[in-house]
């Protein structure tokens, strides 16, 4: 007791073998690490890109993440750096979240949807 009981969804079913499930925070962590991963991206949720690696603290805080009947809607919450087309990073990081999600789990996602809540200023050098 005392765990809130995750989502999980089975993405395997073989009746030789067995299932496989994951539960939603695998797929929020797929979608943030694939966000992270584009430049111009400052932060997401409560995280930080730090020497050009992602900062392992909370993955997946600043993603919502919706399945019903194997289709997800993705949601991001994010800061971009200034300087960056805000347009082509959000399309770059579209593509490459719904690819990520896509190949690494065989859900389908439907939308992913990017909320922009700031522009980040990089430090100069």
């Amino acid at each position: 007791m005392g765990k809130e009981e995750r989502n999980t969804y089975t993405i395997q079913r073989d009746e030789n073998v067995g299932e496989v499930k994951i539960a939603d925070e695998v797929v929020a962590s797929i979608a943030a690490f694939a966000t992270m991963d584009v430049e111009g991206v400052a932060s997401i949720g409560g995280t930080t890109k730090e020497m050009g690696r992602l900062s392992m603290k909370t993955p997946s805080k600043g993603v919502k993440i919706d399945v019903l009947e194997g289709i997800v809607t993705v949601t991001l919450t994010l800061n971009l750096l200034y300087g960056y087309s805000l347009v082509e990073v959000s399309n770059r990081i579209q593509e490459k979240v719904k690819t990520s999600i896509e190949s690494m789990t065989g859900l389908t996602v439907a939308d992913v949807n990017i909320r922009v809540v700031g522009v980040k200023v990089p430090e100069e050098a």
